[in-house]
């Protein structure tokens, strides 16, 4: 049986997971220079998903936050791993993950042999967008709109959800715990809970 769990990269061992799995499949497999592959994103703006097979790290996915969209990227599932559906867990969570944040449009840098592949996931190609290149692969932009969460974060979400751990709104955070510490009392805090 396999174990299928996916989970944002919170930790730095956890970081290092998603890290050693990029590296067996875009250095090793496709041959792509380090300064390519480590570009300078990973630590500005991003959220890095990881997969783990009966927890063994094994797929991952980086995903970059603009003000009006998400680009998901450096998607990699190392190669014994890939007829186990790891990446549509990966997709799955991430579109989640995604709609929570109240994002409405997903863009990827797909290869151009691959087009067909991201449609499966509900990509169409960007309407009057040339393809390119970069670390010897052709490119196309694809994009997927998406309906934001019915819960999504914004500007007005208690205060108190907006403090727990990123995509984990609905569950009580460290900071909830120090609520009994407040001087305003509980009940004007309001902590929700939940469901």
């Amino acid at each position: 049986m396999v174990d299928i769990t996916v989970r944002i990269a919170r930790s730095l061992d956890e970081l290092m997971h998603v890290f050693s799995v990029r590296t067996l499949v875009y250095i090793g497999e496709q041959a792509c220079p380090y300064e390519e592959e480590y570009d300078g994103n990973d630590f500005t703006g991003a959220s890095h998903i990881i997969a783990y097979v009966n927890g063994e790290p094994v797929g991952v996915l980086r995903l970059r936050w603009f003000a009006m969209f998400v680009k998901f990227e450096r998607a990699a599932v190392i190669k014994e791993y890939r007829k186990f559906g790891v990446i549509k867990e990966i997709m799955n969570f991430s579109f989640m993950y995604s709609k929570k944040r109240g994002y409405r449009k997903i863009i990827i840098h797909a290869q151009s042999q691959l087009r067909r592949y991201w449609r499966r996931f509900g990509f169409t190609e960007r309407q009057g967008r040339a393809e390119f290149s970069y670390s010897d692969y052709d490119y196309v932009e694809m994009e997927k709109v998406i309906t934001p969460s019915n819960e999504a974060i914004n500007m007005n979400t208690n205060p108190m959800r907006l403090n727990r751990p990123d995509g984990e709104w609905d569950k009580g955070g460290v900071l909830d715990l120090s609520v009994a510490r407040s001087k305003k009392p509980l009940e004007k805090v309001k902590i929700i809970e939940a469901a």
